[in-house]
């Protein structure tokens, strides 16, 4: 099992900055990979799911971490993580949250729904990569 897509790691992040600071975290610490970045809740999951322009795509093979934004346009993080526990093909797949404060926490473990982790959104650089590093990916 060492194709690509096993390999990737969707990136569901609406914020360019933050998209930026991702990837760039993620190499600093090492982690091999393909990054597929989706810019809304829509996109994430017509990725997985292989609808839109995903079309066609296959979809036994499934990315090994979803790094998450709670807050998102079209479809909020909530509605993706509730979809994704939902299903089957998907329920197995780690989900990392980004989460802006506590109360975002609390919204989520309010909901029902169980997210594998979180991760606090924060502002310098070197900060966000000692969060990516403690996600161990």
């Amino acid at each position: 099992m060492d194709s690509a897509e096993e390999k990737t790691i969707l990136l569901v992040e609406d914020d360019p900055n933050d998209k930026l600071l991702t990837v760039r975290a993620l190499k600093k610490n090492g982690v091999k990979g393909r990054v597929v970045v989706a810019s809304d809740g829509v996109e994430a999951l017509d990725y997985l799911f292989a609808e839109g322009s995903y079309a066609g795509r296959d979809t036994t093979a499934m990315p090994r971490i979803i790094l998450l934004d709670l807050r998102l346009p079209k479809l909020d993080g909530l509605e993706v993580l509730g979809r994704l526990r939902s299903d089957e093909r998907t329920r197995p797949i780690p989900v990392v949250v980004f989460i802006s404060s506590n109360e975002d926490r609390d919204l989520i473990e309010n909901s029902g729904l169980r997210a594998s982790g979180y991760v606090r959104k924060p502002v310098g650089f070197e900060q966000f990569v000692e969060a990516v590093r403690q996600l161990d990916l």
